[in-house]
């Protein structure tokens, strides 16, 4: 991107546009691949155990492309940064229901922008362990929250800069991620996969239960399809690029889980893996001894901090984008002078990422999906119809097989929270009824809607 246009863009107060599709793209799948499978796996083996695991992990990479259509045709509609916000707003009326929408969202972000960046920083510390045994569970803390003061500052510069470096972290992280797939298929056992194909879910359960929770966590591991979107006013021609990266993305990160569940399932015992802290490096030090093990841990680490960085970058844009637009704190709406990106909303999101470190990793994915879903992801399906009524269909995206993809989406949300478990419905009930008190009194105190002005 030339300089002058950076500076157009910064004297208009907006970003500049410098992300192609190679940029989003990586964006994305940085995002998709990050910590996830690598400390998910065994829950998900803890789960459902046997051939319905992988069936859990089908169902989650369906029910993602399903929603990545209505990520697409959102995102090619109103190629904005902080995207939901603008698709909320937009789609339920600025000036009426979509005020309360897009507060919700903002709500909800504030609430698990720092839980989704921690959970990444959170693994990293983890496996950060297998190479410090000493550090203990406790001290494990430290490392996370320092990572995301790290990230904070790596990303208080020009958005181009930052493109160069997520791409060259993504293609490492497929190469790894294609090694360890390529090193378990080398040494697949037969009696290792015979031994999981015939293993029987826990009864405790039930299948259809155990299959909700499998699918969760795909769900949260193949999170990140839509990280662009988050950057649509940073986007080149993002009416074509954006949808061209969320649903290039998807069956991308899908093929590789897919690979390395099958590959650790065939070199290490089922109920092995499930008992694992760390089970990539168990797995790759079955086969390569300790050194390979310590390998793959390395790898790890930079897949789990370049999603933590990615993840930063998207959520950062959540506030500028709400106070851009009059509805949050006018200071979030702050560029660098010569950089053009929000500078008050990253630190701000930075910081509380750091804070979130504190709170165990197994505690945040749960509770993270179901507000997700229950404050953003149905009302967005119902947004896309609503913004088909009033755009003219022109160049924007329109995805296939209208409305099936959306009937999908929400029938799959829907199963997710009502298997999801009482703790997490509740805590998500619960924030979305204090998210709309609090927009319920600032209207009454502003008179906006759907209190009458005087």
């Amino acid at each position: 991107m030339r300089a002058d246009t950076t500076d157009l863009a910064t004297a208009r107060n907006v970003p500049p546009r410098a992300i192609g599709f190679w940029g989003g793209l990586s964006a994305n799948v940085l995002n998709m691949i990050g910590i996830g499978p690598f400390v998910t796996i065994p829950l998900a083996l803890s789960a459902l155990a046997g051939p319905g695991v992988l069936l859990g992990w089908i169902a989650g990479a369906v029910l993602c492309l399903c929603d990545g259509l209505v990520w697409a045709e959102l995102g090619s509609t109103i190629p904005e940064s902080g995207g939901p916000y603008h698709y909320l707003r937009e789609a339920y009326g600025r000036e009426r229901a979509g005020r309360l929408f897009g507060f919700l969202y903002l709500w909800q972000t504030l609430l698990t922008a720092p839980l989704s960046i921690a959970s990444a920083a959170v693994g990293f510390a983890q496996y950060f362990g297998y190479l410090v045994p000493s550090l203990g569970e406790g001290g494990r803390v430290l490392p996370a929250a320092g990572l995301c003061l790290f990230n904070t500052a790596v990303l208080y510069r020009r958005i181009g800069e930052i493109q160069k470096l997520s791409m060259l972290v993504s293609a490492v992280v497929v190469v790894a991620c294609a090694w360890v797939v390529a090193s378990g298929i080398a040494h697949f056992d037969m009696r290792n996969a015979a031994h999981f194909l015939h293993a029987r879910a826990d009864d405790t359960h039930g299948f259809w239960l155990g299959l909700g929770a499998v699918a969760l966590i795909a769900v949260y591991d193949y999170g990140g399809y839509n990280n662009v979107c988050m950057l649509g006013g940073e986007v080149v021609r993002p009416r074509r690029t954006i949808p061209l990266a969320v649903l290039v993305s998807i069956p991308l990160v899908a093929v590789l889980y897919l690979g390395l569940n099958m590959s650790i399932l065939g070199v290490l015992p089922w109920d092995e893996a499930a008992k694992s802290k760390a089970v990539v490096a168990d797995f790759m030090q079955a086969i390569h001894g300790r050194i390979g093990g310590t390998i793959a841990v390395l790898l790890i680490l930079l897949a789990a901090w370049g999603s933590a960085l990615v993840v930063l970058l998207g959520y950062s844009r959540v506030p500028y984008a709400a106070a851009a637009d009059g509805q949050f704190f006018r200071v979030f709406a702050r560029l660098h002078p010569r950089g053009g990106f929000p500078t008050v909303s990253l630190l701000f999101v930075g910081a509380t990422s750091a804070l979130a470190c504190f709170v165990s990793l197994e505690r945040l994915i749960a509770t993270l999906m179901v507000v997700q879903i229950l404050f953003q992801y149905i009302a967005q399906c119902f947004a896309v119809v609503a913004l088909r009524r009033r755009h003219a269909p022109g160049d924007v995206f329109r995805m296939p097989l209208y409305p099936l993809p959306i009937v999908v989406s929400v029938v799959g949300w829907l199963y997710l929270v009502a298997t999801s478990g009482w703790p997490s419905i509740v805590t998500a009930v619960l924030a979305v009824v204090v998210g709309t008190l609090i927009f319920l009194w600032q209207a009454r105190r502003t008179r906006s809607w759907p209190f009458p002005s005087t």
